[in-house]
């Protein structure tokens, strides 16, 4: 079957596939998904009682806003999937969406490199194909095969991939007479098949991240007024800060790190050396906003009571997106005994259950793994091997000029692969600008600049958490987009007058186009 011809393929429909589905609309762009529906994590890696972690103001679109925006609830993963469906619809954005179609291989088909000689950047749409891309029908199990001239990588860092933890020879699942599953295949069953799986069993949750405080909470109310209802037990290797909600002794949270003025005293990359000296004269400060903020998180839970309070500061975790938001019943259930937390550093099976690092034996009856997906995997099955040494650096970090440019890779743009505190802003924004990079509006600067600037990235992360692997922007978000407006043309103060500026917090919204200045 001779291989279909294509400008621009997108790989994934989640939100970053949509996103750069609708920047790219003017090239028809192909975009592949392995399953039948749009949505990524919101529809494969959800809960039945998976929630946003923030109101819906702060997770749209900038041309797309939510119909009941001022809604303070923070809407389930159902309304987001209609949301996402909306958007889709609204745009016509399925006419480019090949369904039931898993991209299972890509391979490089030209003599160019992604740099010439002039120690530029190549075009992103030479007139030529320089991938071949190999797409599997999931229903007919046919392959066909496209080539194009560009590659947008949207499969993101989770799902999809389960990472299990290293067992010791013999004490792995295997050893267990229980039902062991990754918190991946729990979220692949139907309300009654996973209340049936949990009803009256002891169920051991692996993990403190959202995913495992919300199976946790799921788990304890179904057993809730049950007569066999049993505890699930919490196994907690390390501990991370959470909020009950987004206040702070009565201010609200935006006000530490998501205005300009806020996210002044944080470092940022490549940054005049006055703006560091004040960094460090103000450090004392930023201390004392993390203080702050853990003073009230402990004395609002009871942190210390069941040994959650993390040792390091709450910055750090914001930081690195880990922040995350605490389920108002947790603290009840385990109050009431339905939820039971137990610290171990270490883990496994025996044929009866779990046993610790401390000698100490439970008995389970389920134990559910969640402990997170390996988006690297995801990325090497499909790469050819002579890409696969650049997808990440010694640091566990993929090295990409603002969070889309991998300079080692040609003809191909990762979307959904950087961190902040509100993912959609940053996959739309960066879409955005990888569309006026196709369209050849602006132009890159030399890959001297962009190496220095993705190293400077990376050393900011070090220097301000030890979890910097996630690659996250969340304390310099702001300055972030400014640096992409700057070379989109784009006028990077948004706001209408400088109080505005200086204290009120940065959404979509703010880079709408409709309403966008240039300089």
């Amino acid at each position: 079957m001779a291989p279909i011809l294509s400008k621009i393929a997108i790989v994934g429909a989640g939100v970053s596939g949509i996103a750069a589905a609708k920047q790219l609309a003017h090239h028809q762009p192909v975009v592949f998904e392995a399953t039948d529906c749009i949505g990524g994590v919101w529809k494969h890696c959800s809960y039945h009682s998976t929630k946003l972690q923030s109101p819906r103001c702060d997770y749209e679109f900038a041309d797309f806003p939510w119909p009941n925006r001022e809604n303070a609830d923070f809407p389930s993963h159902l309304e987001i999937l209609e949301y996402l469906d909306s958007y889709a619809s609204h745009f016509d954005l399925r006419r480019f969406i090949r369904f039931n179609s898993k991209v299972i291989a890509v391979r490089f088909i030209s003599d160019v490199s992604a740099n010439g000689d002039s120690g530029e950047y190549g075009v992103l749409l030479p007139g030529r194909p320089v991938w071949e891309i190999s797409v599997m029908d999931t229903e007919s199990g046919t392959i066909q095969l496209y080539e194009v001239e560009m590659v947008v990588m949207c499969i993101g860092k989770y799902g999809d991939i389960a990472r299990l933890p290293e067992f010791p020879s013999g004490r792995g699942p295997e050893k267990f007479a229980g039902k062991v599953m990754h918190s991946l295949d729990y979220c692949k069953l139907g309300k009654e098949e996973a209340r049936e799986l949990v009803k009256g069993k002891r169920v051991a949750v692996i993990g403190y991240k959202k995913s495992a405080i919300d199976l946790a909470v799921e788990c304890a109310q179904t057993n809730e007024g049950e007569e066999e209802g049993q505890a699930c037990t919490m196994v907690v290797r390390g501990l991370h800060w959470t909020v009950p909600h987004y206040w702070v002794w009565g201010l609200p949270f935006f006000f530490f790190f998501s205005t300009r003025s806020s996210q002044f005293l944080h470092e940022r990359p490549n940054q005049t050396f006055l703006k560091t000296l004040i960094c460090l004269l103000l450090s004392p400060i930023k201390q004392g906003v993390s203080k702050f903020i853990e003073s009230y998180l402990t004395w609002k839970m009871p942190l210390v009571k069941y040994g959650l309070k993390p040792e390091h500061p709450f910055l750090e975790d914001y930081a690195s997106c880990q922040m995350a938001i605490m389920p108002e019943t947790f603290f009840r259930h385990a109050d009431e005994g339905k939820i039971v937390i137990k610290k171990a550093s270490k883990w496994w099976f025996w044929n009866g259950g779990i046993e610790f690092d401390d000698g100490s034996r439970s008995e389970f009856d389920v134990v559910i793994m969640a402990t997170g997906f390996d988006g690297k995997k995801k990325l090497n099955d499909i790469f050819p091997p002579q890409f696969r040494t650049f997808l990440h650096y010694p640091s566990g970090m993929m090295p990409l000029y603002r969070g889309t440019i991998n300079l080692m890779i040609p003809n191909m743009a990762f979307v959904g692969y950087l961190e902040s505190v509100a993912n959609l802003h940053t996959s739309e924004i960066r879409s955005i600008w990888l569309a006026r990079l196709v369209d050849e509006k602006f132009k890159l600067p030399e890959t001297r600049k962009m190496v220095e600037q993705i190293n400077e990235e990376m050393e900011v992360m070090k220097r301000t958490t030890r979890f910097y692997k996630r690659h996250c922007i969340s304390t310099y978000s702001i300055n972030h987009s400014d640096q992409m407006c700057e070379e989109m043309g784009w006028k990077p103060w948004r706001k209408n007058t400088w109080f505005s500026e200086a204290f009120s917090p940065y959404g979509s919204q703010d880079y709408n186009k409709t309403t966008t200045t240039t300089k």
